[in-house]
Order: structure tokens, then C-alpha cells, then sequence
């Protein structure tokens, strides 16, 4: 096993802002700092936050998201189960640290933490939902060129300058392909669908909206 693959980060949570919970933030990172040591992982950051483990909406847990997103880890420590969250959110956290090939360590557990059969369904089911999700929104990318294509649209021969020469982030798609696909008789999904499959990541409501500006104009 490589270095990289022996990396861990630590994840250090207690419920309230006030200033006697210090310690506790302090305590747990020492605690965890053994804990890896102990199990031979190498800690590269440690994340922190003072708020309820009902909520998602953490900043050190979204730090340690994206950190882990884009970092080689192995592993998150944390002190109990409980840190990750608590409800839903607990079950959230860990489907999103499963889904990125994390496994998760506790200091009350000297080691993995054990998934009950409550746990392991509902992460199941979680991940067969997200499955399912992704072949849907394939379909309908699908679908949607299909139709098109049927109704006389090439897109070989369109949207050729799908890059921004200026080195901005592309907002626009071409109008004129919208218009075209609408007057084709797709639906605004479809039309989304279409450009999505294309390269183009917008969503419906701004091709509805940018088509009714169209329309405003030419009456104008």
C-alpha cells in the first residue's frame, strides 16, 4: 500500500458555539491523532465545526467534501459515529463518503465503524436510487437526439464553437439552436436534453427563458 493510500483526515464536530466546547475540539483532535497513529494512517487536515449533527449544511464537513474530492485520502476519523451527524444527515454523510471510496474510522470503535442492517439497506437503497437517477437523465439525453435527429437536426453541423476564445466560463448557448429545436416540435426538456448531450450544461428553465427573450425580441 502506497503512502497516499495510507492518508486520513480528522473530523472534529460538537454541537453548540460556546467557548467550553474548546477543550472538547482540542480533546478530539489529539484523541484522533492516536487513533491514526495507532492504525498507521498519516493525517494530512483536519476539519472542524460547532454545529448540530441534524444539519448538512456544515462548513467544515463541506470542506472535508471537497477536500476529499480532490485529495488522494484513504480514510476520515472521527470520535463516534455521531460526529458524522446525526439522523438522515448521518446516513447522508456516509453514503457520500462511500461513494468516494472513504472508509471511516472512530475513536470509540478503535476502528472501522460497524454498519448495522438498518444502515446497510437504507445506503443500498441509496445508492441503487442514484443508479437509476443516472440511466434516467442518460435516456432522456437520449431520447431527446433521437427525436431530433428524426426531425431533420445535425448536430455535426452545429454548435462547432462550443469553447469561449475569451477563456470565460460559456453561460450562452447558441439561440439559434434553440429556436430550431423548438420549431422542430421538441419540449424545452428535450431541447436540454439535447444540449446537455452536446456539452452544453444549462438547465430547462434557462432554455425557456432565454427562448422567451427570443420571442420578445422578434416582436419588439
Amino acid at each position: 500500500m502506497s503512502g497516499n493510500e495510507r492518508n486520513c483526515v480528522l473530523y472534529c464536530r460538537v454541537s453548540t458555539e460556546k467557548e467550553t466546547q474548546d477543550m472538547s475540539l482540542t480533546r478530539q483532535e489529539e484523541e484522533l491523532a492516536e487513533l491514526a497513529n495507532n492504525l498507521g494512517f498519516h493525517p494530512v487536515a483536519t476539519f472542524t465545526d460547532r454545529h448540530s449533527g441534524y444539519d448538512i449544511e456544515r462548513e467544515g464537513l463541506l470542506d472535508l467534501l471537497d477536500f476529499i474530492r480532490d485529495e488522494q485520502v484513504a480514510a476520515v476519523l472521527i470520535q463516534d459515529e455521531t460526529r458524522l451527524g446525526r439522523g438522515h444527515a448521518r446516513v447522508a454523510v456516509l453514503h457520500l463518503l462511500m461513494k468516494a471510496g472513504i472508509e471511516v474510522y472512530s475513536k470509540s470503535d478503535n476502528g472501522a465503524i460497524p454498519l448495522n442492517e438498518m444502515d446497510t439497506m437504507l445506503l443500498e437503497i441509496l445508492a441503487i436510487v442514484e443508479e437509476f437517477q443516472r440511466k434516467i437523465h442518460n435516456a432522456k439525453i437520449k431520447r431527446g437526439m433521437q427525436r431530433a435527429v428524426r426531425e431533420g437536426y445535425r448536430p455535426e453541423k452545429n454548435l462547432t464553437n462550443r469553447g469561449n476564445p475569451e477563456g470565460r466560463e460559456r453561460i450562452d448557448v447558441p439561440i439559434e439552436e434553440i429556436v430550431s429545436l423548438r420549431e422542430k416540435g421538441l419540449t424545452f426538456e428535450e431541447i436540454t436534453a439535447v444540449l446537455k448531450g452536446l456539452g452544453h450544461p444549462i438547465s430547462k428553465a434557462t432554455v425557456h427563458r432565454r427562448y422567451k427573450e427570443y420571442e420578445e425580441e422578434q416582436k419588439g
